[in-house]
């Protein structure tokens, strides 16, 4: 753990106390950064805090005192719908509090696992809480973990399936480039990426949200089932000329299709196949 980690793992400390004396704060967890040790200087400060009942505005003022926070620089969420989050600055450090109900987070973790919505940024929250360090409530955070470490096969199945869509930008490039699109272009190649990462995502059984989405490298070590050189070669999609760029793609795809009828032959890979090797020919004049 470098100093700044350390720094900042012992500010989290510090901070949480004033919520702690709520009778109503059950768990405290940090999560992010500090509880992967990856901070750098520009880093803040995430802290999970599950109640029974949310604490009123008057308590999070006066917990915000207490650590001598700034004015809040935002607040997200809605109270009414059982969590919602905040920031201040804390010693110059932006200091983020995500408040829930355990009602309502463990409502949300079963919606995840079941896989009622896989694009939810909620699934960040989940490979979050396998990661998290508790600070308070240790029993109850360890449940949830467990929980959550228990991966289930049909939503492994539901993030293969809603990710395996890909754009055949392959067998257009000459249209492409007669035609100035390199906003499309580039959506096009994020959208490849994001989806590629998705669909491996389920068939190794990791949590993968596109909300926010950083240290990809550091992601893909997590995958065993995957395209050889994946990182380098995702990489690539970014930073080599559009046409080699473009076949790389088409590669990655074919390897990540024929990785999923070995790994998950129940899915249906007719569509995300269709259209490999395709090359569309210009008409006669």
């Amino acid at each position: 753990m470098n100093d700044r980690n350390q720094y900042l793992l012992e500010l989290a400390k510090r901070n949480v106390k004033a919520y702690i004396d709520n009778p109503k704060t059950k768990a405290v967890m940090v999560a992010g950064s500090v509880a992967e040790g990856l901070c750098d200087e520009y880093s803040d400060c995430d802290v999970s805090i599950y109640y029974d009942e949310l604490p009123s505005e008057e308590e999070l003022q006066l917990a915000r005192q207490q650590n001598q926070g700034s004015e809040r620089l935002w607040i997200l969420g809605d109270r009414s719908d059982g969590g919602f989050a905040e920031s201040y600055l804390v010693n110059g450090v932006e200091c983020q509090f995500g408040h829930v109900t355990i009602a309502q987070w463990e409502k949300d973790i079963s919606s995840i696992l079941e896989g009622s919505d896989i694009q939810s940024p909620l699934v960040k929250a989940m490979s979050g809480t396998l990661a998290g360090i508790p600070l308070y409530g240790e029993t109850l955070i360890q449940q949830w973990k467990a929980k959550v470490a228990n991966y289930p096969d049909a939503l492994a199945l539901k993030m293969v399936e809603h990710y395996l869509k890909f754009f055949a930008i392959w067998g257009i490039q000459e249209k492409f480039a007669r035609r100035d699109t390199t906003l499309w272009y580039y959506q096009i190649m994020v959208e490849s990426a994001q989806n590629l990462l998705g669909v491996l995502s389920g068939l190794n059984h990791l949590y993968y949200s596109t909300f926010q989405f950083k240290r990809m490298s550091r992601f893909i070590e997590q995958i065993e089932i995957a395209p050889d050189n994946l990182a380098s070669r995702l990489e690539g999609l970014f930073h080599n000329e559009a046409h080699v760029a473009i076949n790389q793609l088409e590669a990655l795809v074919r390897e990540t299709v024929e990785l999923v009828e070995i790994h998950m032959p129940q899915v249906d890979t007719a569509s995300a196949k269709q259209r490999l090797g395709w090359r569309q020919q210009p008409w006669k004049f």
